[in-house]
């Protein structure tokens, strides 16, 4: 690739840098029926489909980009990322 046709990609990547994304953290799945939906309570607990400890899902617009692990940022919840999913990989879920 010429360095004009790599600039121009550059240039072409800085004008998606401010559009928004929706980021998701997820802790895991369960299924239930409305039966079940309708009876939760306070202090109701929903067996989720992943083990204590196991890596969190992180969704950029739907699309898994990373896994990784909560963590404390004063007093806010953050997300440390350990592993992120190669963008080919990415690219074949969309």
């Amino acid at each position: 690739m010429s360095e004009a046709a790599a600039a121009a990609g550059g240039d072409g990547l800085r004008l998606l840098e401010n559009i928004g994304v929706k980021l998701t953290v997820e802790v895991g799945r369960a299924e239930l029926t409305i039966r079940d939906l309708l009876r939760l309570s306070e202090g109701s607990v929903i067996e989720l489909d992943r083990l204590a400890g196991d890596p969190l899902d992180v969704l950029v617009n739907g699309t898994l980009i990373a896994k990784g692990e909560v963590v404390m940022v004063g007093e806010r919840f953050g997300i440390r990322f350990g592993q992120i999913i190669d963008p080919e990989k990415r690219a074949e879920s969309l």
